[in-house]
């Protein structure tokens, strides 16, 4: 069932997606007042699609862009929605530990094609992930027909540098200088892997630890996120048009 904010007139709902083997899996679905925008496959952290996924959903969708939020661990368990500490922690670390990257992106693929033949789509579709969401972003630029790929925090993304020539469409990427999780090395080895491509960009926020945009968090960072989300918002105006 959609609901309408009646003061930002955004929809939400949740929406079935079929997968490339038949099966379906729910995305939370946000739509800006217009009904339409250029679409944003939203991937989430390792917490699943919760409150704060939900948020940035709509945050995006008030920017005037069509958000999609798959449920990545479906297969695994529905409806995943954790906190950040003690049971849910672990729970949610037991849960990204169970993911199978090539079949999520099989799944991702699939909702990408789904946002592209809504009639709320109506320009390019680019991917933003966090955390986990943000490796499976890198991998939606390679293998999931994206137009743009936005990553926050992407520990673990340097196993999949070795592509990084594979790679042909622009891409973003935000670590934090205190990330406990992503060694300064990784972050330069993706800075490397980019080198004197123009279409890459690569940012380092001073003082931001892991999980910085994440408000819910004890590590949300206000500065960092609201100029990661200004250079997101740039970035898309440049590549979805």
């Amino acid at each position: 069932m959609s609901q309408s904010d009646s003061q930002t007139n955004i929809k939400t709902e949740w929406i079935e997606i079929t997968a490339e083997d038949g099966k379906t899996f729910k995305a939370y679905q946000a739509l800006p007042h217009k009904g339409k925008g250029p679409g944003i496959l939203l991937i989430q952290e390792i917490f699943g699609v919760n409150g704060h996924i939900r948020g940035v959903a709509e945050q995006y969708a008030m920017d005037g862009y069509s958000v999609i939020a798959p449920d990545v661990f479906w297969r695994d368990e529905p409806g995943v929605e954790l906190g950040y500490d003690g049971d849910d922690w672990k729970a949610a670390v037991a849960h990204k530990q169970a993911l199978d990257y090539p079949t999520a992106i099989s799944d991702l693929r699939a909702a990408v094609k789904a946002l592209r033949a809504s009639p709320a789509c109506d320009g390019p579709v680019a991917s933003i992930g966090y955390c986990m969401g943000g490796v499976l972003s890198y991998l939606c630029g390679l293998d999931a027909g994206v137009d743009a790929s936005i990553c926050y925090y992407a520990g673990g993304v340097t196993e999949y540098l070795p592509r990084a020539d594979e790679l042909k469409v622009p891409a973003q990427f935000h670590f934090g200088a205190e990330d406990d999780h992503i060694p300064l090395e990784h972050v330069e080895q993706t800075r490397q892997a980019f080198a004197g491509n123009r279409d890459i960009e690569v940012h380092l926020y001073g003082g931001a630890e892991h999980g910085f945009n994440c408000w819910a968090r004890a590590s949300y960072n206000q500065h960092a996120s609201a100029l990661a989300h200004g250079r997101t918002l740039t970035f898309l105006a440049s590549h979805t048009e």
